[in-house]
């Protein structure tokens, strides 16, 4: 048997095969390790631009709700110029609500100012722009109120011109008629007296004063009454008094002298200015006074515009044993 001391033809081989192993378990590894990497990198970057959209979004709707309330507080400013800009009417109005609006713009403005305004502040800006908004709506009602009163005044003031204006057409063409028409106005503001009285009255040494009707104890008859008339425009007046004295003869000093209208030339007591508001019922009175009243019966005249417009009659008595 011949023994030839050769190496084994299997040894060469199996040395390449245990290098190439762990050449491949290195680069198995590698490769896992880079996959890894590669993974967390993905993730990461998902995770970032998932955050980054979040923070858009949130940033979108942030500033579309400042937008959104910043278009809410144009709109209202909007209706509050076109309700009071051409509404003079509204003026007084709006005057007494400037302070508040103004005050509640302000605060809307600042919030909207504000790039850090926190959502309780945008909400805040909301709750006063529906506020302004309510006093806006009000103010609207207003407008409507006031614009069918001025049309309901439009139409009364277009019928009252066209009546002025046929009526001074007429006038202007028919002169007797204007004539007759000047005289029923004239007539027409004539006052009337009503309420006549005429009171005795006894003035006492200390300045007090007593009715009475025994003619000796007279100072004065106060005469009192009330004048009136719709049509009369406000302005001065003048009343006359024609006071008749038992004997037929007028109280009169000098030569006072009426001009009335149905009686002729009359001398008259008294000249009573009188400043009448129209529409009004005026008081008016005045004394009458001379050194010596007589028994029997004095008669009082009141007229106006030429007219007797009132009369009344005091009677004043003897005195007694003691009087």
């Amino acid at each position: 048997m011949t023994n030839t001391n050769y190496p084994s033809a299997t040894t060469p081989q199996e040395q390449p095969k245990k290098s190439n192993n762990s050449k491949n378990l290195i680069i198995g590894l590698l490769a896992a390790g880079l996959l890894g990497t590669w993974g967390y990198l993905l993730w990461d970057k998902n995770k970032s631009s998932e955050q980054l959209e979040n923070s858009q979004t949130m940033a979108t709707n942030y500033m579309s709700q400042r937008d959104s309330i910043d278009m809410m507080y144009k709109d209202a400013l909007i209706r509050l110029d076109s309700i009071t800009g051409d509404n003079n009417n509204l003026q007084g109005e709006k005057s007494s609500l400037q302070k508040e609006i103004d005050s509640k713009k302000a605060e809307i403005r600042r919030i909207l100012n504000n790039s850090n305004a926190t959502k309780a502040e945008l909400s805040r800006a909301k709750t006063l722009i529906s506020e302004l908004n309510e006093k806006i709506s009000g103010l609207e009602a207003e407008v409507t109120r006031l614009t069918g009163e001025n049309q309901e005044l439009t139409v009364a003031n277009t019928t009252l011109q066209q009546e002025k204006t046929d009526l001074e057409s007429n006038i202007q063409t028919m002169g007797t008629e204007k004539a007759e028409l000047e005289k029923t106005v004239d007539v027409g503001s004539t006052f009337s007296a009503s309420n006549i009285q005429v009171t005795p009255v006894n003035e006492k040494k200390n300045g007090k004063e007593k009715n009475t009707t025994t003619a000796k104890r007279v100072d004065k008859l106060v005469v009192s009454f009330d004048v009136e008339n719709r049509i009369a425009k406000s302005g001065p007046a003048d009343m006359y008094l024609i006071v008749t004295a038992p004997d037929g003869k007028v109280i009169a000093t000098g030569d006072n002298v009426l001009n009335t209208r149905a009686d002729g030339d009359k001398n008259f007591t008294a000249k009573i200015p009188v400043n009448y508001e129209q529409g009004t019922r005026k008081e008016v009175q005045f004394p009458i006074r001379q050194d010596d009243f007589k028994t029997g019966d004095y008669r009082i005249e009141i007229y106006h515009n030429g007219f007797k417009i009132g009369e009344g009659t005091r009677s004043l008595k003897k005195g007694g044993l003691f009087g």
